[in-house]
């Protein structure tokens, strides 16, 4: 695998934009608008979907499954770890971002109120990290999680990749 990752800033990881395009182990998607990559078996992974999926008004994001062949895809093409989902990902203009960076950008894209919890991002990194890494290393014990990936409102499907 091309491993395209360079760098981390602030929990995004940089890589030449939209990198994934030429990896022929990522199957294509619509890349037009932002992407939740979240693990649908964690009950507080699943509820942080469909709250940004109800606060999207203007309809921007798509979301896919950690589980799913895209989202596996996406998980090796970046470098995580395809098993172990221990954080949702979001991948805005072709870049990826994880742990709280990807909180805050997506309230940054989403209406306000929300918007205004983009200030996360001004956590210092290794503060934001050990927060993160603390709740998403307890999320299934205080959360719970599902046997199986929960489906999609059917007025949302399509929304929904993978």
């Amino acid at each position: 695998m091309n491993d395209p990752v360079a760098t981390r800033a602030q929990g995004r990881r940089t890589a030449p934009v939209r990198s994934y395009r030429g990896d022929s182990a990522v199957p294509a998607f619509p890349d037009d608008g932002p992407l939740l990559v979240f693990d649908g078996v964690c009950v507080l992974c699943s509820g942080f979907a469909r709250f940004v999926l109800r606060a999207d008004r203007a309809a921007r994001f798509r979301f896919v499954t950690a589980q799913s062949t895209l989202g596996r895809s996406l998980f090796r093409h970046y470098g995580w770890d395809p098993v172990e989902f221990e954080t949702n990902r979001l991948i805005v203009d072709g870049r990826a971002f994880a742990k709280l960076a990807a909180f805050a950008e997506a309230m940054r894209l989403l209406p306000w109120p929300w918007k205004a919890l983009s200030a996360t991002r001004l956590l210092p990194r290794p503060l934001a990290d050990r927060l993160y890494d603390t709740i998403a290393r307890n999320r299934y014990a205080v959360f719970g999680r599902r046997d199986a990936c929960a489906i999609p409102p059917p007025e949302f499907r399509d929304r929904f990749l993978g």
